[in-house]
């Protein structure tokens, strides 16, 4: 989308629709085998565990021995309850939260990642149905590199090398911050109104070296290119206070919607996103709703896929 215009092109066509000015910044936070399956104890029902995040902060933590989770069937994860991991140990059920998430201690004879390599899986989203090792490796961002997050940042999904390294050549910066993504945000608006929805809160890290390169782009003038929402949350959640954003790690509950000011972000490339999405609250506040009701109304029409593995859409202003 360019001002009212609205073009079809291939995401391939990317290093050409870009300035080469512009200073491309990515997500590089990497997925983690968070599901895995063990046996209730001492019925040996089977149960899936999907490991949210540590109990005593958000970041992650592959030390940490203490986390909160999602169980399935809920009915066979009690408080006072153990869950066996065969060889590897077996976790203890602390708490059951409201929420339906579960406190479990692990008890593992290696560490927490080491295990999680060897037994784990990546959690694909469910509308996902082939897991095999190609689903797998897919569910990852060609520059993912720090763990930590439990779902895909669904807009780097669409980079490869050749795009990398032809965005490289035609002059265009790329530099990285790290933001956690969690299931919260997918979980739809279920609040009578923008207003009463809670946002969930993630945290992230933003390094000193991308930090110079946003000032220094928007003190020459040069458009900051956020890949994915993500990335828009934590360049504008830091950005708050002064108006640019600072170096380290924090955490973020920001939830943007209209009439929210950009200080950073001047054009970004997302997904096409469900309705009653915090994510396409966000995109609507970016561009505009009577905007994006046309270019979304033109994807229907194109028959263009949405969520993790569909369709992507570049909004400049």
């Amino acid at each position: 989308m360019r001002g009212g215009a609205i073009e079809h092109r291939a995401f391939s066509d990317l290093p050409e629709l870009l300035r080469p000015t512009d200073l491309l910044v990515v997500n590089d936070t990497r997925v983690i085998a968070a599901r895995v399956f063990g046996r209730s104890a001492p019925a040996g029902a089977k149960v899936e565990v999907l490991l949210l995040r540590p109990a005593a902060h958000l970041a992650y933590d592959p030390h940490a021995t203490r986390w909160l989770a999602l169980t399935k069937p809920g009915r066979k994860v009690r408080p006072g309850g153990r869950i066996d991991f065969e060889a590897a140990g077996y976790a203890t059920v602390e708490s059951v939260h409201p929420n339906g998430t579960r406190e479990l201690e692990f008890h593992l004879g290696v560490p927490l990642a080491s295990f999680l390599d060897d037994a784990g899986r990546l959690p694909l989203p469910p509308y996902i149905r082939n897991d095999s090792a190609q689903a797998q490796a897919d569910y990852q961002t060609v520059f993912a590199a720090q763990p930590g997050s439990v779902a895909a940042p669904t807009a780097g999904l669409h980079f490869t090398s050749n795009v990398l390294s032809r965005l490289e050549q035609n002059g265009i910066e790329r530099c990285a911050l790290t933001l956690e993504v969690g299931l919260g945000t997918f979980r739809p608006i279920k609040a009578h109104s923008l207003e009463e929805h809670t946002m969930h809160a993630e945290a992230f890290e933003i390094p000193d070296a991308t930090t110079r390169a946003v000032r220094v782009a928007k003190e020459e003038g040069r458009r900051v290119v956020a890949v994915g929402t993500t990335v828009v949350r934590a360049l504008e959640s830091s950005a708050l206070k002064s108006g640019l954003p600072s170096a380290g790690r924090g955490e973020t509950d920001l939830f943007i919607k209209p009439g929210f000011r950009f200080r950073v972000v001047d054009a970004l490339l997302t997904n096409f996103h469900m309705p009653q999405s915090t994510l396409l609250v966000l995109v609507s506040a970016f561009a505009g709703r009577e905007r994006i009701l046309r270019a979304y109304e033109e994807a229907v029409r194109q028959r263009y896929r949405l969520l993790s593995f569909g369709d992507a859409m570049l909004i400049e202003p």
